[in-house]
This record gives structure tokens, C-alpha cells and sequence, in this order.
């Protein structure tokens, strides 16, 4: 048994081509699969903000980025803010996050499938992105991301350039899934 080969496939690099544009059929696609996400009650609690092919949204979003994040993201020709709304029918929605990052995740494997390469993160300025977006109270930033095509790794500073280069690496099954009581694991076959 394997598991999906877009799953397996998926990664978040940092090194993105500028030069390679991304069309608004595309987004389409992609913002088409987060749409469909599930979510608790129906409620559909994400919102995106999306700068497209250094668009003034794009710019806008840059700087809601931490130092860091601006270096490689710039070259990414969509940048995106994911929002959530924190309330569902007059009351608070404590699974906002959880429907947004799996709306989130079905816009990165449907852009895995086209494809595309995304890196989400969370180094950006919450705060920043409700003044400059004018983000109604009641909602709040959860990620920012960056979509497009893998660029060339050596474009990268010397330290994001190893990061890219090094293996991925996932916990095993017994340090995250439990059976009747925290930290007793399932003893599950490797895959």
C-alpha cells in the first residue's frame, strides 16, 4: 500500500521562478479545491487574500512578511494571507482554524497537482495584515503562504540553501498516535 503520490510529493520549498507567472484559471483550480474543503457545520469559515503576479496586493502582502520569510517569498508570484472566521451563527466557531487549514491543505494538493509548489508559514505580522487589509474584527489571520513554480535553489542565501537541500523528515507513528490513553501508542505496521 502507498499513500497518494500528490501527498507524498508535496513539498514547501523556498526557492520560487519568478519569470513563471501563474494564470487566474489556475487559481481558479486551485482556490476551487479549498472550497470544497469540510468543514463544522457547514460553516465554511476561510477567507484568502491574494496578491497575484506582484500585483500592489502582492507587495502588501510582502510586507506583512517577518524579514526571513520576505527573502524567498518575493520571487513567489502569489503571495495569500488564509483568514478565519471566528464566529458561527452568533457564536464562537471553535474550529475556525482546523476548516481553514483543511481548506488550506486541499488548495496545496491541488496546486501539487498542477505542478505547483506552496509554502505556507507563520512568520508574518497578524496585526499588520488586519490594518492593512482592513480585516473585520471578528476574523483573524491564520498563515500566509506563497504559490508557484520551483525555482533554482542556488538563488537562496547559503543557510536557506542547505534547508532546501536536507532530507525531509516526519515523526514515526508512536510519538503522535495514542490508543487509550495519552502516550500509550497504537502499534501500527510501517508503511
Amino acid at each position: 500500500m502507498n499513500i497518494s503520490e500528490t501527498i507524498s510529493s508535496r513539498w514547501s520549498p523556498r526557492a520560487f521562478d519568478p519569470e513563471q507567472p501563474i494564470s487566474l484559471e489556475t487559481l481558479a483550480l486551485i482556490f476551487e479545491a479549498a472550497r470544497w474543503a469540510p468543514s463544522s457545520g457547514n460553516g465554511q469559515p476561510w477567507n484568502f487574500i491574494v496578491g497575484h503576479n506582484f500585483d500592489k496586493c502582492h507587495q502588501d502582502i510582502l510586507a506583512t512578511l517577518n524579514e526571513g520569510n520576505q527573502i524567498w517569498a518575493q520571487n513567489a508570484p502569489v503571495l495569500l494571507i488564509s483568514v478565519a472566521k471566528l464566529s458561527r451563527n452568533d457564536r464562537p466557531n471553535r474550529f475556525a482554524f482546523h476548516d481553514v487549514g483543511l481548506a488550506t491543505e486541499n488548495l496545496i494538493l491541488q496546486a501539487t497537482e498542477l505542478g505547483l509548489f506552496c509554502h505556507f508559514m507563520g512568520g508574518f505580522s497578524a496585526d499588520k495584515a488586519r490594518e492593512v487589509f482592513s480585516i473585520p474584527v471578528d476574523y483573524e489571520p491564520v498563515a500566509a503562504g506563497a504559490i508557484g513554480h520551483m525555482g533554482n535553489i542556488n538563488s537562496l542565501p547559503d543557510n536557506l540553501r542547505e534547508r532546501e537541500i536536507s532530507p525531509r523528515e516526519r515523526k514515526p507513528f508512536d510519538e503522535f498516535i495514542f490508543t487509550k490513553e495519552w502516550n500509550n501508542s497504537l502499534p501500527l505496521p510501517k508503511i
